[in-house]
Protein backbone atom coordinates (compact mmCIF):
# COMPACT_ATOMS: atom_id res chain seq x y z
CA UNK A 1 0.00 0.00 0.00
CA UNK A 2 3.20 2.36 0.84
CA UNK A 3 4.84 1.82 -2.59
CA UNK A 4 1.82 2.79 -4.26
CA UNK A 5 1.27 6.32 -2.76
CA UNK A 6 4.55 6.91 -3.38
CA UNK A 7 4.30 6.02 -6.51
CA UNK A 8 1.56 7.79 -7.27
CA UNK A 9 3.43 11.25 -5.40
CA UNK A 10 5.68 10.62 -8.04
CA UNK A 11 3.98 10.60 -10.81
CA UNK A 12 1.81 13.50 -9.85
CA UNK A 13 4.95 15.10 -9.08
CA UNK A 14 6.63 15.08 -12.50
CA UNK A 15 2.97 14.92 -14.82
CA UNK A 16 4.03 19.17 -14.84
CA UNK A 17 7.22 18.55 -16.47
CA UNK A 18 5.92 16.14 -18.91
CA UNK A 19 3.20 18.83 -20.17
CA UNK A 20 5.37 21.67 -20.29
CA UNK A 21 8.32 19.43 -22.43
CA UNK A 22 5.36 18.80 -24.69
CA UNK A 23 4.13 22.76 -25.32
CA UNK A 24 4.99 24.13 -28.72
CA UNK A 25 7.26 27.24 -28.37
CA UNK A 26 6.74 29.78 -30.32
CA UNK A 27 9.78 30.38 -33.15
CA UNK A 28 12.22 33.04 -32.73
CA UNK A 29 13.74 34.72 -35.53
CA UNK A 30 16.96 35.71 -35.70
CA UNK A 31 18.07 38.19 -38.00
CA UNK A 32 21.51 39.08 -39.52
CA UNK A 33 23.14 40.83 -41.92
CA UNK A 34 27.15 41.29 -42.74
CA UNK A 35 27.73 45.09 -43.50
CA UNK A 36 31.14 47.34 -44.43
CA UNK A 37 29.79 50.38 -42.90
CA UNK A 38 27.42 52.01 -40.83
CA UNK A 39 25.93 53.56 -44.11
CA UNK A 40 25.55 50.36 -46.18
CA UNK A 41 24.08 49.07 -42.96
CA UNK A 42 21.58 51.70 -42.59
CA UNK A 43 20.56 51.54 -46.63
CA UNK A 44 19.21 47.76 -45.50
CA UNK A 45 18.33 47.75 -41.80
CA UNK A 46 16.83 51.52 -41.94
CA UNK A 47 17.80 52.54 -38.30
CA UNK A 48 20.84 54.12 -38.03
CA UNK A 49 20.77 54.51 -34.10
CA UNK A 50 20.99 50.39 -33.93
CA UNK A 51 23.46 50.43 -37.20
CA UNK A 52 26.00 52.99 -34.71
CA UNK A 53 25.20 51.12 -31.99
CA UNK A 54 26.27 47.49 -33.79
CA UNK A 55 29.25 49.25 -35.42
CA UNK A 56 30.47 50.24 -32.41
CA UNK A 57 30.05 47.20 -30.42
CA UNK A 58 31.74 45.34 -32.98
CA UNK A 59 34.31 48.08 -32.90
CA UNK A 60 35.21 47.65 -28.90
CA UNK A 61 35.55 43.80 -29.61
CA UNK A 62 37.78 44.09 -32.86
CA UNK A 63 41.14 43.74 -31.21
CA UNK A 64 40.35 41.47 -28.34
CA UNK A 65 38.74 38.81 -30.92
CA UNK A 66 40.96 39.44 -33.85
CA UNK A 67 42.90 35.99 -35.49
CA UNK A 68 46.41 37.07 -33.58
CA UNK A 69 49.90 36.37 -35.25
CA UNK A 70 53.69 36.49 -33.76
CA UNK A 71 54.87 38.47 -37.02
CA UNK A 72 53.86 40.76 -40.23
CA UNK A 73 54.39 37.59 -42.37
CA UNK A 74 52.40 35.25 -40.79
CA UNK A 75 49.41 37.36 -40.49
CA UNK A 76 50.00 38.42 -44.50
CA UNK A 77 50.11 34.70 -45.18
CA UNK A 78 46.33 34.82 -44.52
CA UNK A 79 45.17 38.33 -45.15
CA UNK A 80 45.61 41.48 -46.70
CA UNK A 81 49.37 43.20 -46.03
CA UNK A 82 47.60 46.54 -46.04
CA UNK A 83 45.50 44.65 -43.39
CA UNK A 84 48.08 43.04 -41.41
CA UNK A 85 49.04 45.90 -38.24
CA UNK A 86 50.25 46.06 -34.98
CA UNK A 87 47.35 46.33 -32.28
CA UNK A 88 47.12 45.78 -28.73
CA UNK A 89 44.26 43.94 -26.84
CA UNK A 90 42.21 44.91 -24.10
CA UNK A 91 44.48 43.85 -21.68
CA UNK A 92 47.55 45.54 -23.43
CA UNK A 93 48.71 42.36 -25.14
CA UNK A 94 50.37 43.03 -28.40
CA UNK A 95 49.98 41.16 -31.61
CA UNK A 96 50.14 41.56 -35.35
CA UNK A 97 46.56 40.90 -36.93
CA UNK A 98 44.22 42.03 -39.80
CA UNK A 99 42.10 45.26 -39.25
CA UNK A 100 38.24 45.02 -38.37
CA UNK A 101 36.60 45.01 -42.53
CA UNK A 102 33.15 45.15 -41.81
CA UNK A 103 30.32 43.87 -39.27
CA UNK A 104 27.87 41.78 -38.36
CA UNK A 105 24.88 42.80 -36.98
CA UNK A 106 21.92 40.42 -35.57
CA UNK A 107 19.21 41.16 -34.29
CA UNK A 108 15.92 39.06 -32.59
CA UNK A 109 12.65 39.53 -33.74
CA UNK A 110 10.16 37.75 -31.09
CA UNK A 111 6.75 37.90 -33.62
CA UNK A 112 3.56 38.50 -31.09
CA UNK A 113 5.58 38.84 -27.94
CA UNK A 114 5.66 41.37 -24.99
CA UNK A 115 8.84 43.16 -25.28
CA UNK A 116 9.71 42.86 -29.35
CA UNK A 117 10.07 46.14 -29.48
CA UNK A 118 12.63 46.58 -26.32
CA UNK A 119 14.35 43.29 -28.56
CA UNK A 120 14.87 44.84 -31.74
CA UNK A 121 16.61 48.22 -30.17
CA UNK A 122 19.11 45.48 -28.39
CA UNK A 123 21.47 44.10 -31.57
CA UNK A 124 24.09 41.85 -31.28
CA UNK A 125 27.30 42.40 -32.73
CA UNK A 126 30.65 41.13 -34.18
CA UNK A 127 33.68 42.06 -36.18
CA UNK A 128 34.25 40.83 -39.35
CA UNK A 129 37.74 40.31 -40.91
CA UNK A 130 38.31 39.46 -44.78
CA UNK A 131 40.96 36.76 -45.70
CA UNK A 132 43.21 36.64 -48.65
CA UNK A 133 40.40 34.37 -50.68
CA UNK A 134 38.53 37.12 -50.45
CA UNK A 135 35.94 35.20 -47.87
CA UNK A 136 34.56 36.92 -44.32
CA UNK A 137 35.36 35.63 -41.47
CA UNK A 138 34.03 35.96 -37.91
CA UNK A 139 35.07 35.27 -34.41
CA UNK A 140 33.92 31.81 -32.77
CA UNK A 141 34.85 32.19 -29.48
CA UNK A 142 38.48 31.28 -29.04
CA UNK A 143 40.20 33.83 -29.52
CA UNK A 144 44.24 34.62 -29.89
CA UNK A 145 44.36 31.69 -31.88
CA UNK A 146 45.18 32.89 -35.32
CA UNK A 147 42.51 31.89 -38.27
CA UNK A 148 41.69 28.77 -36.07
CA UNK A 149 39.61 31.12 -33.68
CA UNK A 150 37.29 32.51 -36.69
CA UNK A 151 34.41 30.82 -38.36
CA UNK A 152 33.94 30.94 -42.02
CA UNK A 153 31.01 32.98 -43.30
CA UNK A 154 29.28 32.75 -47.00
CA UNK A 155 27.13 35.61 -46.06
CA UNK A 156 27.21 38.65 -48.61
CA UNK A 157 27.96 41.88 -47.69
CA UNK A 158 25.68 45.07 -47.76
CA UNK A 159 22.32 43.07 -48.59
CA UNK A 160 19.16 42.63 -46.51
CA UNK A 161 19.54 40.83 -43.14
CA UNK A 162 18.53 37.07 -43.44
CA UNK A 163 15.85 35.54 -41.34
CA UNK A 164 16.62 32.49 -39.35
CA UNK A 165 13.41 31.08 -37.98
CA UNK A 166 13.49 27.94 -35.76
CA UNK A 167 11.38 26.23 -32.26
CA UNK A 168 11.87 23.43 -30.75
CA UNK A 169 13.37 20.63 -33.37
CA UNK A 170 13.09 22.55 -36.24
CA UNK A 171 14.35 25.55 -38.24
CA UNK A 172 13.89 27.46 -41.86
CA UNK A 173 15.49 30.26 -43.42
CA UNK A 174 14.12 32.96 -45.74
CA UNK A 175 15.80 36.57 -47.05
CA UNK A 176 13.93 39.48 -45.39
CA UNK A 177 12.36 41.74 -48.38
CA UNK A 178 12.47 44.79 -46.42
CA UNK A 179 9.93 47.36 -45.99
Amino acid sequence: MKRSKTTALLLMGTAPLLFTACQRTAPVEVQEGLYTSVESCVQAVGDTATCRIAFEQAKLQAADSAPQYSSREACEAEFPAEECVEQKTSTGHSFVGPLMAGFFLSQMMNNNRAGAAAAQRQPQAAPAFRDNRAGWLRPNGAPGAGRAGMAPVSATPDRAMTASRGGFGRSASGRSTGG
